[in-house]
């Protein structure tokens, strides 16, 4: 018998739905494993960590999730169970913080626990399947959900109401209780492991925009700001003063899009101007993302422009 941990968080997974409709967590670990089709010749042991709707989790809650992850690594692999809305940032900063070798899978739902056509259960049984995998191991924190394997590194929930809701660099599949890699994931590494990750805001560019936001930012006690730019990275002349003004008080600015696909680059008199301000350019990362690699390398003394060239 192969030992494989699940680890709960809480989300839709193990959302029930009270008296007027509205989900929330309610589902215990042991739960979730009853309901889930478990691969045989596992042993499956429960840790139930939290119980949030991941919109309300945390930085800190990030740190509290790798150690229980990485003690629970020590027996073998791991499966993390976690809401859809912000997967993207903390299989980032686990993969990140992460330095095991034993698989860790997250995965989660996009409907609730109770819903007739639930999706958790088939989810859960296709991230056990992974973990317990021999090909899994060496390959850090993975993303399972619909069949499809996914690297924490670009990951992002395109979809509300999709199953397959995550777009990024898909690594393999896993059906009928069979795992196919087709590519080995890119493992983002720091010069150490990131710890106590400092305030990293997210200030978004449009039409009109001013500096006040960000000087707001700056004046909360912001070490750096990613700005969330119109096209291939571009922001109003108001705003890019105050980039300036941040960087010359010694605060990171990093600039991603809210455009879904395609890269960031300075192909526009605003893009150059932006960089001239002392910005510094996430060519591949979207905004929640982008925030998550800038903390990690401030936490981990890691120079933000070089993680950023590295991994952004």
């Amino acid at each position: 018998m192969r030992t494989v941990t699940v680890i709960t968080t809480g989300g839709t997974i193990a959302t029930s739905a009270d008296e007027r409709g509205v989900l929330r967590p309610t589902r215990t670990g042991a739960d979730l494993v009853a309901g889930a089709a478990t691969p045989a010749g596992l042993d499956v042991v429960v840790t139930d960590l939290l119980a949030r709707d991941s919109a309300a989790l945390t930085p800190a809650d990030w740190q509290t999730i790798t150690s229980a992850v990485s003690d629970a690594a020590g027996r073998g692999p791991v499966v993390l169970t976690h809401g859809t809305d912000s997967i993207e940032e903390t299989a980032l900063w686990l993969e990140l913080a992460y330095a095991g070798t034993a698989p860790v899978v997250i995965t989660g739902a996009q409907r609730g626990g109770d819903a007739p056509d639930a999706d958790g259960p088939g989810n859960l049984a296709d991230a056990l399947t992974v973990a317990a995998d021999p090909a899994a191991a060496g390959r850090g924190v993975l993303v399972c959900f619909a069949g499809r394997i996914l690297t924490p590194l670009g990951l992002q929930k395109a979809s509300t109401t999709e199953l397959g809701c995550y777009t990024g660099q898909v690594v393999g599949t896993v059906a009928a209780h069979t795992v196919r890699f087709t590519a080995d994931p890119p493992r983002p590494r720091l010069d150490r492991a990131p710890a106590g990750p400092p305030r990293v805001d997210i200030v978004a560019a449009y039409p009109g925009a001013d500096a006040v936001a960000l000087a707001a930012c700056v004046s909360a006690g912001a070490a750096a700001v990613v700005l969330e730019g119109l096209g291939c990275g571009n922001a109003g002349p108001d705003l890019i003063d105050g980039v300036r003004a941040a960087v010359d008080t010694g605060v990171a600015v990093v600039v991603s899009t809210r455009v879904p696909h395609g890269g960031v680059e300075p192909r526009y008199a605003p893009g150059h101007a932006l960089l001239a301000a002392g910005a510094v350019l996430a060519e591949r990362l979207r905004p929640p993302q982008t925030r998550v690699l800038v903390m990690a390398a401030l936490a981990a003394g890691t120079p933000v422009d070089e993680a950023v060239r590295r991994w952004g």
